[in-house]
């Protein structure tokens, strides 16, 4: 006797301009059972093309494309009558653009930098979504409407490494994103008032989650400093 089949693999479009950030991504999506990705992208033209030759799923979309905004590649999407699911991976913190997100029924919106495990917990909230919407053509009770939209939204807890947290790590991202060049653990900790070391360690989470890279700083003799710069 067969077994039956498992429910298929959904299919992501990860549309991403940053090169590092493109490959990150879809490494993450990769590592999560239940997905798998079927393009990675970096412009509008290009997603909307992937979305006219592929079976998509759902997009993981970055807001700040370079020909245009990710909440035109959604206008552009619905217009041509793609139905794919809307996941936005962004750095783009203006409330105006969350609140079109939200009119244009993007289900998800998570901000970058951010670990596997966020992403991880936002696409199996995404799929057990998928999963009840799949189970019967009617719901019962509001406690089961209320269900699936939770199911949507949830997924919303981070989980980054012990002693570590979300505001900080805001504050550091934004410190080395919008710096002109790169910076020290020293330059960074002077400018947000914190510790080097705590500096640092939040600067290096950032190189291993790719967001950042590390590099030598050589001034004179002695040991060369270490310092980072935005993977842009």
């Amino acid at each position: 006797m067969t077994a039956p089949a498992g429910p298929a693999a959904l299919r992501v479009l990860v549309v991403e301009d940053e090169p590092i950030a493109a490959e990150a991504h879809t490494a993450y999506v990769e590592r999560v059972p239940g997905f798998v990705v079927v393009a990675t992208v970096g412009t509008t033209q290009a997603a909307l093309k992937a979305l006219q030759d592929k079976q998509v799923d759902v997009v993981l979309l970055d807001m700040n494309l370079p020909d245009r905004h990710g909440l035109d590649v959604v206008r552009a999407m619905r217009a041509a009558g793609h139905r794919a699911d809307v996941i936005a991976v962004t750095s783009a913190r203006d409330l105006d653009v969350v609140r079109s997100a939200v009119s244009l029924g993007v289900v998800q919106y998570v901000l970058k930098p951010f670990v596997f495990a966020t992403l991880r917990d936002r696409l199996v909230a995404y799929r057990a979504y998928r999963d009840q919407l799949t189970r019967g053509a009617e719901v019962a009770t509001q406690a089961e409407v209320d269900e699936v939209f939770a199911g949507v939204r949830g997924g919303a807890e981070t989980r980054l490494p012990k002693g570590m947290g979300e505001e900080l790590l805001t504050r550091v991202s934004r410190a080395l994103r919008d710096a002109d060049g790169a910076r020290s653990a020293s330059e960074v900790a002077d400018e947000l008032g914190v510790a080097r070391v705590t500096a640092r360690r939040y600067l290096e989470h950032l190189c291993d989650t790719r967001l950042a890279v590390r590099r030598s700083r050589y001034s004179g003799a002695g040991r060369p400093e270490v310092e980072y710069l935005w993977a842009r």
